[in-house]
């Protein structure tokens, strides 16, 4: 058997008649004649050699059990094709078809999801592609173009292929499990440096040889904040972390706040928006700027 290629029109026809419940709800919906609705079912079920709905015994079309199984699928093909359009008409108005997005680590993940939650509603037509790096890292994906802006701290220098926009900052702070010594009152000077620090390490060479904010000459490099977090708990020494992901721990006392000499952290960790010089921002990157600004001001 040899079947047509059913259109586009009789698709829509299809599940017109299906959410309407009846050939005449459908054409008042679609603006056509009952009788052009008719016919293009009946092409459709010709196109498909099945039968769509059954018309004996019931005043309402009741979908067939090959009606039943092909309703999903021309709902499909309906969906891609208007996502299509919606897309073409994103294109032909300015609006960006995809954008790569590089956040810093320190970044709060609640703040991530808010925005990109929110940009997703606001630009459904968009395809957004995310990495989550630290330090010199979020830098070097901008320079390998596998990102079009990125939320990037302090540790990425002025560079002239970027343009840079201050949009926020992140409270770091001092912390250590509880039965740690440095969580001791009355700390004294250079005791920092006789235990273990727990280091976020940058994975590319963008800042190799700098440091920030490392006290102890004995340390681990970590290149995951999330592994920092749980070593931090398990005692296994002392390090900075955005205050937004130890609230919890503090209060609970799985982590102590360190009163250290030093005040290392003490400085927000500054945050900006990076994008390449020769990059033009369109509405839906310009829009991710402003939201990150939005929640991450101080």
């Amino acid at each position: 058997m040899r079947l047509g290629d059913p259109s586009l029109d009789q698709l829509r026809i299809f599940l017109a008649v299906v959410e309407e419940g009846s050939f005449g709800g459908a054409a008042r919906m679609m603006g056509r004649a009952v009788s052009a609705i008719s016919y293009g079912i009946a092409q459709l079920e010709a196109q498909l050699a099945v039968t769509l709905f059954e018309r004996e015994g019931s005043r309402r079309p009741v979908l067939t059990e090959a009606g039943e199984g092909l309703l999903t699928e021309a709902r499909s093909v309906t969906d891609r094709v208007d996502a299509l359009l919606a897309k073409t008409r994103s294109l032909h108005s300015g609006l960006e078809s995809n954008v790569s997005l590089v956040i810093d680590v320190m970044v709060p993940g609640e703040v991530t999801a808010k925005v990109l939650r929110e940009f997703r509603a606001m630009f459904p037509t968009v395809a957004l592609s995310l990495n989550i790096e630290g330090l010199g890292a979020v830098a070097a994906c901008l320079l390998d173009e596998d990102g079009d802006l990125a939320i990037g701290g302090p540790t990425i220098v002025d560079h002239p292929a970027f343009e840079r926009q201050f949009i926020g900052a992140v409270e770091l702070v001092p912390v250590a499990a509880p039965d740690h010594p440095l969580a001791s009152p009355n700390v004294a000077p250079g005791e920092s440096r006789k235990h273990m620090q727990l280091v976020l390490s940058d994975r590319s060479s963008f800042t190799e040889g700098q440091e920030f904010s490392v006290l102890s000459p004995e340390s681990w490099r970590l290149g995951d904040l999330g592994a920092k977090h749980s070593l931090l708990k398990e005692g296994l020494g002392w390090g900075n972390m955005p205050r937004e992901m130890v609230t919890r721990d503090l209060q609970d006392g799985r982590l102590v706040e360190l009163d250290l000499p030093e005040k290392p952290g003490e400085e927000a960790y500054r945050l900006s928006a990076l994008w390449r010089r020769d990059t033009k921002l369109g509405p839906a990157t310009s829009w991710l700027i402003d939201a990150f600004r939005e929640e991450l001001a101080v």
